[in-house]
């Protein structure tokens, strides 16, 4: 009987246990991968809107004839960079610059000749004091091994 109690008791430890390894797995099981969702662009001006008062408003502010010079004046506009003001003014514009003239809106620019900077100056003179100091330096260091030789060898008398 003995034999039954003691099966019936390692029955109940290994359910147990493999309770506790479904759970260990469980808590060991991998996260899922990031998966970003779709993109969706943005429309900012899906909630813009304008009273209709509003809009009345400003048709009728601006008359038909202003509208439709600015839009010939705009189509007649010179075009790109180049182009001196945002607005173009009554007079004729022209694309065309003075050639080689530094800073006339040719992308020339002024010469600058290769060479040394002019601050290298600077750089020279520290160069040159930390050199004599080096200098200063070996020589003091060469006069004191030369003094030390020199109480280092043995008297002749």
């Amino acid at each position: 009987m003995s034999n039954k109690g003691e099966i019936e008791e390692l029955k109940k430890e290994l359910a147990e246990q493999k309770a506790k390894v479904e759970a260990l797995e469980r808590a060991n099981k991998p996260k899922e991968p990031f998966k970003p969702q779709p993109y969706e662009p943005i429309d900012w001006t899906a909630r813009m809107s304008m009273p209709p008062s509003a809009l009345r408003a400003m048709v009728e502010a601006v008359p038909d004839r202003v509208i439709r010079d600015i839009a010939m004046r705009d189509a007649r506009a010179p075009q790109g960079p180049s182009s001196q003001g945002a607005i173009p003014s009554s007079q004729q514009v022209s694309n065309v610059h003075p050639g080689g003239v530094p800073g006339g809106g040719t992308g020339w620019a002024r010469e600058i000749p290769l060479g040394p900077s002019v601050d290298q100056r600077y750089v020279d003179a520290q160069l040159d004091a930390q050199d004599a100091r080096d200098k200063a330096e070996r020589i003091r260091q060469d006069a004191q091994l030369k003094a030390m030789e020199k109480l280092a060898e043995p008297k002749r008398d």
